[in-house]
């Protein structure tokens, strides 16, 4: 799979490029600074290359990740892993990587005692309107509680994806107050970062995906927008990768 990569203007002048995303990884990497958040946008196309991307650098950069993977399955995402040169299961035995499988605990919920904690709470309630214990899940995974925490660099929250909070009947500010705590919390006080993948509709009347989108946007440091190419398909290409920098985000 092949994309044109569009990256912010250098010199006045955009810097175009067209090749496979590996080849730019190390353009993107370098945009992500320590403490701040990256969103991952995708519109009329499969933007999952990029979780996988950042998940695979993160883990190969020896960081301690919380992947919060609400799409699709451990083994699916580590066989992925797998063909960019990680092992999912081994990183997750030796503590590195702290995995909350969402298809899996969505089930899981419905048979626990009432009252007993778990992170998508939200699921058993008739009104999904907090997060919390989501958040109190990302805070714990990510806290250093002993001496061998240290031997991790900085801490990583890895979002795959936040649009699928709203089709479980979350509201759009509920999850943009998710974010802002995990950012207090990761970025702020713990100086790590935040990658999160959100669905970018195109629907005018999708009023609670627009809200996310925008506030989120407004919040990042850096946008990947990952999209089909104006011009139609292509054989060579199959779309393009957008990026916009916030400084103030």
């Amino acid at each position: 799979m092949r994309w044109q990569v569009v990256w912010p203007k250098e010199n006045g002048r955009r810097s175009p490029g067209s090749s496979h995303i590996s080849t730019r990884s190390s353009s993107v990497n370098q945009l992500v600074a320590e403490g701040k958040l990256t969103l991952l946008c995708d519109a009329e196309t499969d933007g999952s290359f990029l979780v996988h991307h950042f998940l695979s650098f993160y883990l190969k950069a020896n960081c301690k990740v919380c992947f919060v993977a609400l799409v699709q399955s451990f083994s699916h995402y580590n066989i992925v892993g797998q063909k960019l040169g990680v092992s999912l299961t081994t990183a997750r035995e030796r503590g590195q990587l702290v995995f909350l499988e969402g298809l899996r605990s969505a089930v899981d919920v419905f048979f626990r005692a009432e009252g007993e904690a778990h992170p998508l709470q939200f699921l058993r309630e008739a009104k999904a309107a907090s997060l919390q214990p989501l958040y109190e899940f990302v805070r714990e995974a990510l806290e250093p509680v002993d001496q061998r925490e240290a031997a991790w660099k900085r801490p990583v929250l890895l979002v795959d994806d936040l649009s699928v909070l709203l089709s479980l009947g979350v509201g759009a500010v509920a999850v943009l107050d998710f974010v802002h705590y995990c950012r207090a919390c990761v970025c702020c006080r713990l100086q790590g970062n935040i990658v999160a993948l959100v669905h970018d509709s195109g629907d005018a009347e999708d009023e609670e995906s627009d809200i996310l989108l925008n506030g989120l946007s407004h919040q990042s440091h850096l946008v990947l927008r990952a999209e089909g190419l104006a011009t139609g398909f292509c054989r060579d290409v199959h779309g393009q990768v957008r990026s916009e920098q916030h400084p103030a985000g």
